[in-house]
């Protein structure tokens, strides 16, 4: 964002409300993540992830630290999120749910509160996954103070009753605030974690864990790693459009050439906060629930951080980036907009083929982009851990850091856009009435 736009920002009364809401809404849940819940010993439990790595450490990130903090809000939003590819999957799948879809705002709306109330029940089954794994002493300490089916309704009701509020407040921010809620939450927690990681890579230079030759190479290697991801996120495969001479009532629009832009990687972060959701649950049920066949089988097959696992992590990473990118670009709509308002693709007929020709474009650059964030999100961590540097700096952080900035600051200068072109039309009527 250019410094005239930052200027412009503040005088703009409503994009400055927007802004100061988001943030308040950050705010609360920041608050919300430094309360306990009920029946367990914070301070014991924080103990457990000063190691910081593991499972345990890829919800402590994106649930900004309240996993460790035993907070109301531990599970974090990724029930919300898991209940979302659900049903993002099962509107392909079944008939009804597909014609829903096609209703409009009102089918949308009837989807997002099916999306709540399989919100609600997958936060009441993780809460009562979680408060067994306290109970059982999974984190490798005993914080329950009163074990017992009482502290499992308790923990249950509590840890669900947090995830529906932080639901709550990324739908708030998306209606009244500024960026797309639930990915702000999810940066927020991210975000404030950093200065400690900062901290505690240099705490390791100071006792010897790292040499500051190696210090200095993990610097480099994550300026490096942030500069294609903004290089990368930049990225676009425009399709040239002519538009013949046309009469539009008593106007005639004249002719030209203008493009429209395909995103390298036009899912953004979704695919790997996906399949982040998705990978994470049944690790969560193997070491949380007494399921014992199950955690034989994630040890031995899944274990977080192997070849199996980063396989597996990698195919659903490319498979929501298609199935994401296919839910927010119709090829078919594309092409019947670019014909009725009189364009074309240079050597293509209108029509199918454009159609046809978009989603071959589209295919090859979602394939780039997939691969891409793949390797964004897998080869930094897997270098991290063998380097020995905090979880933090792993690529599945950086990515979302990285994109959810760009996406909010491009939606601000969207703003921007729209309120100077308001005052430009506003100024136009202003003078022709005036002549």
């Amino acid at each position: 964002m250019n410094p005239s736009a930052v200027q412009s920002m503040t005088r703009i009364p409503e994009l400055n409300r927007r802004i100061l809401f988001a943030f308040a809404m950050l705010a609360v849940y920041r608050m919300g993540c430094a309360i306990p819940t009920p029946g367990i010993d914070p301070e014991v439990v924080s103990q457990a992830f000063e190691g910081g790595g593991g499972v345990f450490g890829l919800l402590n990130l994106f649930t900004g630290g309240a996993l460790e903090q035993a907070s109301i809000f531990a599970l974090g939003i990724m029930p919300y999120i898991t209940a979302s590819i659900i049903f993002q999957l099962l509107t392909v799948v079944i008939p009804a749910l597909e014609e829903l879809k096609k209703e409009g705002e009102q089918g949308r709306r009837v989807i997002t509160r099916y999306t709540r109330y399989a919100t609600v029940v997958l936060a009441l089954f993780q809460g009562m996954l979680m408060a067994t794994g306290f109970e059982q002493n999974v984190f490798g300490v005993n914080a329950v103070t009163d074990p017992g089916w009482t502290f499992r309704l308790m923990t249950m009701l509590t840890l669900a009753s947090g995830t529906a509020f932080i639901m709550w407040l990324g739908e708030q921010i998306n209606e009244r605030g500024i960026g797309n809620g639930i990915s702000l939450i999810i940066f927020a927690g991210i975000v404030v974690r950093i200065p400690g990681a900062i901290q505690q890579l240099f705490t390791m230079v100071n006792t010897g864990l790292m040499t500051p030759i190696k210090l200095v190479l993990v610097l480099v290697f994550m300026v490096a790693v942030l500069a294609f991801i903004v290089w990368f996120e930049r990225g676009q495969r425009r399709i040239p459009i002519q538009y013949a001479r046309r009469v539009v009532g008593n106007r005639v629009l004249s002719g030209g050439m203008t493009y429209f832009p395909l995103r390298l990687n036009t899912s953004g972060v979704i695919p790997p906060i996906f399949a982040t959701s998705l990978m994470v649950l049944p690790l969560q049920i193997a070491q949380w629930g007494d399921f014992t066949g199950m955690d034989a089988f994630i040890s031995d097959y899944l274990s977080f951080g192997g070849v199996n696992y980063n396989l597996v992590f990698v195919t659903m990473i490319i498979f929501f980036a298609y199935f994401y990118t296919g839910v927010l670009i119709d090829p078919d709509d594309v092409a019947e907009n670019i014909k009725k308002n009189g364009g074309y693709i240079p050597g293509i007929r209108p029509g199918k083929r454009t159609a046809d020709y978009i989603l071959r474009v589209l295919n090859r650059i979602t394939l780039i982009g997939a691969l891409y964030l793949a390797a964004v999100c897998v080869l930094p961590s897997m270098l991290a851990a063998q380097a020995d540097v905090p979880f933090l700096y792993g690529g599945t952080a950086l990515l979302i850091v990285v994109g959810v900035g760009m996406d909010t600051a491009g939606q601000i200068e969207a703003h921007l856009v729209a309120r100077n072109y308001e005052t430009f039309a506003q100024g136009t009527r202003i003078r022709g009435r005036r002549g």
